[in-house]
């Protein structure tokens, strides 16, 4: 999973994402320095260099202003989503190859940065209002609770599901009749994604339709 930011390199990221919305290009080492109040030029560039290690820029040190935003339409106040059709066993379970996409969000619906969608498939969860072919905004930074829905891995499967816990077992609960609950023991290849902090359902997409996250009826339900 993408690692969370500082607060700085969060302020950072933002302000790249605004420069360039207002100027078409991006802000030199000594701007940023300026903006923040930075004294020294190496600082910033390993704020660039941790946010480039960290999945959100791409750096071409030969150029002054070489830094490409990944994912970015160009909008200021927004941030750019990764989207992902499957999910890898073990750590890390979101890997660049499974990566579909990008989403531009506007950042006020955004719990933190290391956020990302999942596009659901079946039923399961009709009650809590998650339909088939919605895209569900996960966020790894929050702490899962009982009575949250949370996106959790199974092995190389996803599910979106209730979280409970009955003693030492952990049960992912439905929200349909007709589907039966999961129930995880300690020795099973287990873990939580991150808590569902937004659903979004296109009415309309585009057609031809583009290549989508849509999982099998075995990753996301």
């Amino acid at each position: 999973m993408t690692e969370p930011l500082t607060p700085l390199e969060r302020r950072v990221y933002h302000y790249l994402i605004d420069f360039l919305a207002e100027n078409t290009y991006q802000p030199s080492i000594r701007e940023i320095a300026k903006k923040f109040r930075i004294k020294s030029t190496k600082t910033v560039s390993d704020l660039l260099g941790s946010l480039s290690q960290k999945g959100f820029i791409e750096r071409d040190q030969s150029r002054s202003r070489g830094v490409r935003i990944v994912g970015h339409s160009g909008q200021a106040s927004t941030q750019p989503v990764p989207y992902y059709g499957r999910v890898h066993a073990g750590e890390s379970a979101l890997l660049p190859d499974h990566r579909l996409g990008y989403l531009t969000m506007d950042r006020r619906f955004l719990p933190s940065d290391d956020v990302f969608f999942l596009r659901t498939k079946g039923e399961s969860m009709i009650g809590r209002g998650i339909l088939a072919d919605d895209y569900v905004l996960v966020s790894p930074s929050t702490r899962a609770k009982d009575g949250d829905i949370v996106a959790a891995r199974l092995g190389e499967d996803a599910t979106v599901k209730t979280l409970t816990h009955r003693g030492a077992t952990i049960v992912l609960e439905p929200a349909n009749d007709s589907e039966r609950a999961i129930e995880v023991g300690p020795k099973d290849d287990f873990a939580v994604l991150g808590v569902v902090c937004g659903v979004f359902r296109p009415f309309m997409e585009q057609t031809p339709q583009p290549t989508l996250p849509v999982a099998s009826d075995q990753s996301i339900n």
